[in-house]
């Protein structure tokens, strides 16, 4: 279970909001002027969710995982959040839902969305576009924790808050971080008012935090209200340059936004459009195009000589299985997610090197993510190898080309042959 979210930290802000007004936090900092610039020309699009399916159909399983049950996670919320596609489906309309229902019993419940160990991103332009639900005590939120949780206890992992929303204040966007040292009540926090002070449920709107080694900058729709740099954090540890995954969720209640009274209306939705990162110029960011040795992060297929696709066999996903190419076919076991930790990951386990061996002809397999030498790949764009540095030696499809289906991979001397040469 992931920590509960730190909520005090807004609510200050929010607090705070309330007896300025809008003209007093724009002098105040807390809330930027619409004519502000977004600070970052945005660049390629490194990796991206569009949300393109079949109505009803669930979110993708090799980018997001599920957080679920009821307990108020820490702040006294309501919801059960579940797996049911009654809280979490795509409309065929190019859109992730997540619907909070007020169930017969009074109940309620939601969902909570996360990537850990699927989609972990360090750096660039992290944006969505959302329209988020309405009405009192409902509190959507899209934001990101570190990758190294929960081994690293939060707030030791690190929080980034891009989007936060309570329904008693629907003009009123929160952006905030949370470290060791600035969590819960001391969270460094920001707030955007709606330019004509409607509400943001009215209409999708663009929520992006670019971030930079020792820089993170909030925006809505292209207007920058907020920024965090090392010098804000005083002489606390900055965490923010290391991987994080995302979440997406909506929240019934709490100690923050207060709880539904007879003026809610259920179900709400918070229809999410997309969530792309974009490199910002940030060197290590997503990954990039992927030459000089990076890895390029994103989710999809790798083809060996652009033809057959790396596979989990069988999709079993027992620590040892050996990786094969076969034909593409769509499934989520040839979809691969490319961290910017240089991990390659997929249903929830790492491409890794049998025994971190560093001989030709050693067996690559799945195996649980360490964090080890064995699990790391660079790739090279213009002979298209994916090598592993710590043996020097590049995936290579055995017994060379033709290729075929059913070859499995191992460790080979790079030589740029085409059971080599791998399109990401």
């Amino acid at each position: 279970m992931h920590p509960a979210r730190p909520r005090t930290a807004t609510h200050r802000a929010h607090t705070l909001a309330a007896a300025l007004g809008a003209a007093a936090l724009v002098a105040a900092g807390l809330v930027a002027s619409t004519s502000t610039p977004a600070e970052a020309a945005i660049g390629d699009v490194i990796w991206s969710q569009e949300f393109n399916g079949s109505a009803g159909s669930a979110p993708d399983s090799a980018v997001w995982n599920y957080d679920t049950g009821a307990g108020g996670w820490g702040n006294a919320e309501l919801q059960n959040y579940t797996t049911s596609r009654n809280n979490s489906a795509l409309d065929g309309q190019g859109n992730l839902v997540i619907t909070a229902r007020r169930e017969g019993d009074g109940s309620y419940t939601s969902a909570r969305l996360q990537s850990n160990d699927k989609v972990e991103v360090k750096y660039g332009r992290v944006e969505a576009r959302i329209q988020i639900p309405r009405g009192q005590g409902i509190w959507p939120a899209f934001w990101m924790l570190g990758g190294d949780f929960p081994q690293n206890a939060w707030p030791s992992s690190g929080e980034i808050d891009i989007m936060e929303n309570v329904g008693k204040e629907p003009h009123r966007i929160y952006g905030t971080v949370h470290g060791p040292g600035y969590s819960g009540g001391s969270g460094i926090t920001g707030a955007y008012q709606h330019p004509q002070n409607w509400s943001f449920a009215d209409a999708f709107h663009t929520f992006a935090v670019d971030w930079k080694p020792g820089s993170i900058t909030w925006s809505v729709d292209g207007n920058v209200y907020h920024q965090v740099t090392t010098a804000r954090v005083g002489g606390n540890p900055w965490v923010f340059d290391k991987a994080f995954f995302l979440i997406l969720n909506v929240a019934v209640g709490g100690q923050w936004p207060g709880y539904p009274d007879g003026s809610t209306q259920f179900p709400q939705q918070m229809k999410v459009d997309y969530v792309r990162v974009y490199d910002n110029g940030s060197g290590s960011g997503g990954g990039g195009g992927g030459g000089g040795g990076s890895l390029p992060t994103g989710t999809g297929t790798i083809r060996v000589a652009n033809s057959l696709c790396l596979d989990v066999p069988w999709a079993q996903t027992n620590d040892g299985n050996p990786i094969q190419v076969v034909g593409c076919n769509g499934n989520a076991a040839q979809q691969w997610t490319r961290g910017s930790d240089g991990t390659v990951r997929a249903l929830g386990k790492c491409l890794d090197v049998s025994g971190g061996g560093t001989a030709n002809g050693t067996v690559v397999q799945l195996w649980t993510c360490n964090g080890t030498g064995a699990q790391k790949w660079t790739y090279d764009s213009g002979t298209r190898a994916l090598k592993n540095p710590q043996s020097g030696r590049c995936l290579d499809a055995v017994g060379g080309t033709p290729v075929h289906d059913g070859q499995r991979v191992n460790l080979w001397d790079c030589h740029g042959g085409a059971n080599q040469q791998w399109y990401l």
